[in-house]
């Protein structure tokens, strides 16, 4: 990865590398690349070698590509911490992974600081955006004076493809984080595998805004560009993530459901409220064109030429018109992953010529595994494996894979590592899966997490709970319960954007969780809304008693993940008393 930086920096010395939205930093890959070797020196003087761990607590800013990047050229171990940790989970990494160095924003130091007190590991504190005691600022870090002997050049050309590039650390929704160890040579067979069915456009756009502790935006937005030289447009709010898209119109975008959830919401709900009746209907008239259009290429039938003639008009007319806005006019390649995404919206995508191709894998696969092409788009399939990887089923129905893009085993556990890859290296994913006719892998759902009913019926949460979401705007969460129950219960969590919108419509003086939650013409659209969901699940799948719990569940939560899955044991737990009260008495 450093001879693929080094090799880019070069090529695209005066091209824009790193900004901020609006322009207000800008970082061509040339000071990307003298940064990098100023930082290393830095990094050097303080006793990082190859093979040390460096931690991170930063949010989304071009800082953190300088020096992470600068922390690989030595080769190091660079890792980030989740932003929203508490201080015990911060010290339990740094315990894990023995760091002597941390570089933390201001706003995180406060906990930092608790959590190196308990791990006692850390030696060395950079910090930005503010001065401490103890603490290095950047700026003092970049005028540094390396060890004698230190020659920049020779170190990072002795990283070995087989070192550790970084530490992701799982979520730890079944217990303490495991940390993966991605390797160089992992990294470059992703981006190889990549390359080959999506084929991102050289010198393009992307938008890092997902956590760096997780492998999404590492591998897309961190190491991706410096195999591809994209422009990389940091936005450190979830909040803001559209502004940033519209900012930087960006090439390739890719994003975890529930944002492709929230952003068909807003659509919809934009033209609903336009008050021009007739353009109101022409785009809801050209949208329904595209579905049929979509539904007809899905089920393998000829597209009649009218339908073709119609469908080129609204493109020209309506969708082409909406992509501008949204600052997509120039995207070559939408994704969604992480988490099951609902056919509804992905229909809805590409009926408005926004084909998003689904991809499935995990942090021990570096990434993605599977990938559906960009011009061959199967909706409700996670597409076949990206070239370099092997993926087969075990007689159960776990998806096994095996090649390139496989972890080095989890940091200080043998035993996990063990017990997750095989002797004849196929690592078990705990999903469970199945091929379509083309070899198009589909995720049933996580094998720990089916629901087992009290009769023995298997069913899918995740299935049940996509369409739940898609019931009522309302819904922003929802968990179905019901292993070894006689019936499935729900706990549902309101959408704030939707309360939002609902509590003005209806006149409700308090758009609070806490104080929609028991609205009657709340419960009334959630009940609605489950109806709706239930009318698409088989008998024994549906909801026959919910929950509207007065409060939110924010990304990286007491419920959530910063890629906001559920975490499902955790819930059980925190919400016990709730459960079983809806289990008390006949559904």
């Amino acid at each position: 990865m450093c001879e693929a930086f080094q090799i880019t920096a070069s090529e695209r010395r005066e091209q824009v590398a790193l900004r901020t939205i609006g322009g207000g930093v800008s970082i061509t890959y040339g000071e990307y690349s003298d940064r990098v070797r100023r930082l290393a020196a830095g990094f050097h003087a303080l006793g990082v070698r190859r093979g040390d761990t460096v931690g991170f607590m930063l949010s989304n800013r071009p800082e953190f590509h300088l020096l992470d990047c600068a922390a690989m050229h030595l080769g190091a171990t660079p890792f980030s911490v989740y932003n929203t940790s508490s201080p015990e989970q911060i010290a339990y990494l740094l315990g894990d992974a023995a760091n002597r160095v941390f570089v933390v924003e201001a706003a995180f130091f406060e906990r930092a600081r608790e959590a190196m007190r308990q791990a006692g590991a850390v030696e060395h504190v950079v910090l930005l955006d503010a001065t401490a005691d103890g603490t290095i600022p950047m700026a003092d870090l970049e005028r540094a004076d390396p060890a004698d002997g230190f020659e920049f050049e020779a170190t990072w050309q002795a990283v070995q493809p087989g070192d550790i590039l970084t530490l992701i650390y799982t979520s730890g929704t079944t217990g303490p984080p495991k940390g993966v160890q991605l390797t160089h040579a992992n990294e470059l067979a992703e981006n190889r595998g990549i390359d080959q069915v999506a084929t991102p456009r050289t010198g393009g756009s992307v938008v890092s805004f997902l956590p760096h502790a997780h492998i999404a935006d590492r591998g897309l937005s961190h190491y991706g560009p410096m195999v591809w030289g994209n422009t990389v447009t940091c936005c450190p709010e979830l909040t803001q993530v559209f502004a940033a898209v519209a900012d930087c119109h960006p090439t390739f975008f890719g994003s975890v459901p529930r944002l492709w959830e929230k952003l068909k919401a807003a659509l919809e709900a934009g033209i609903g409220a336009e008050p021009d009746a007739a353009k109101r209907r022409a785009t809801l008239d050209a949208i329904e064109l595209g579905l049929r259009k979509v539904r007809a290429e899905q089920a393998g039938e000829l597209v009649p030429d009218e339908l073709l003639a119609a469908y080129g008009r609204a493109e020209e007319q309506v969708f082409s018109k909406i992509r501008a806005r949204l600052g997509l006019e120039r995207c070559e390649w939408y994704m969604i992953g992480a988490a099951p995404a609902p056919l509804e919206v992905l229909e809805f995508f590409a009926a408005i010529g926004i084909p998003i191709c689904e991809v499935w894998g995990m942090s021990e696969l570096a990434s993605i595994a599977t990938l559906v092409p960009p011009d061959n788009v199967r909706l409700g399939t996670v597409g076949p494996p990206i070239p370099g990887v092997e993926v087969r089923l075990a007689d159960d129905g776990e998806v096994l894979v095996r090649g390139e893009t496989v972890m080095a085993g989890y940091r200080n556990q043998p035993q996990k590592t063990a017990e997750t890859i095989d002797s004849d290296g196929w690592l078990h994913t705990g999903d469970i899966g199945q091929f379509d006719d083309h070899g198009f892998l589909k995720i049933v759902d996580r094998k720990k997490e089916l629901i087992i009913n009290a009769a023995g019926k298997n069913m899918s949460p995740a299935n049940i709970e996509a369409q739940l979401k898609q019931g009522s705007p309302l819904i922003g969460q929802a968990i179905a319960i019901g292993d070894k129950r006689p019936y499935n219960v729900a706990l549902i969590v309101l959408d704030p954007d939707a309360s939002a919108a609902f509590a003005s419509e209806h006149g409700l003086p308090d758009a609070a969780p806490e104080a929609m939650a028991s609205q009657a013409a709340v419960q009334a659209e959630v009940a609605n809304g489950l109806e709706r969901a239930n009318s698409h699940l088989s008998r024994v799948e549906q909801i026959k008693r919910f929950k509207i719990l007065p409060c939110d569940w924010p990304p990286a939560g007491d419920e959530l993940t910063p890629t906001m899955k559920l975490k499902r044991k955790p819930i059980h737990e925190k919400y016990a008393r709730e459960i079983e009260e809806l289990y008390a008495g006949a559904p």
